[in-house]
């Protein structure tokens, strides 16, 4: 269980530097996404420290508008994690998710189209842009 806690405190020290950081104020010291820096348009994770930071002050409503695919991503991630845990913990793998044959095209394909309809400059989509 040593490497399960490794991720624990990584992933603590992570959400305390954004919960000091507050990326939702502009010109703060959180970094801006390189890809928007450069492309001037929204990658993936665009939103996704906002995304975290709201649900570390538990404001679901304002995490889903920053970035509703990562907040679904967050949401699976902590479920494959659990699951991995609870396989460490009985001594055998537990199914999950992740282990279906479609996991990481169905992953893989929804973060594309993620990509694709947040940069659509016409209603409804240009709402998702960050």
């Amino acid at each position: 269980m040593a490497g399960p806690a490794v991720v624990v405190g990584l992933a603590t020290v992570g959400c305390v530097g954004i919960w000091f950081a507050d990326p939702t104020t502009p010109g703060g010291p959180a970094p801006v996404c390189p890809t928007k820096l450069l492309f001037g348009i929204d990658c993936p994770g665009c939103g996704s420290l906002r995304a975290i930071y709201s649900l570390l002050h538990g404001d679901l409503g304002a995490a889903i508008r920053y970035n509703a695919v990562g907040v679904v991503c967050m949401a699976l991630l902590l479920w494959a994690f659990g699951a991995y845990c609870i396989g460490l913990w009985r001594g055998r793998r537990v199914r999950s998710w992740q282990h279906q044959r479609w996991a990481a095209v169905t992953f893989l394909v929804m973060i594309g189209v993620w990509f694709v309809i947040r940069n659509i400059p016409v209603y409804p989509f240009s709402v998702l842009k960050v």
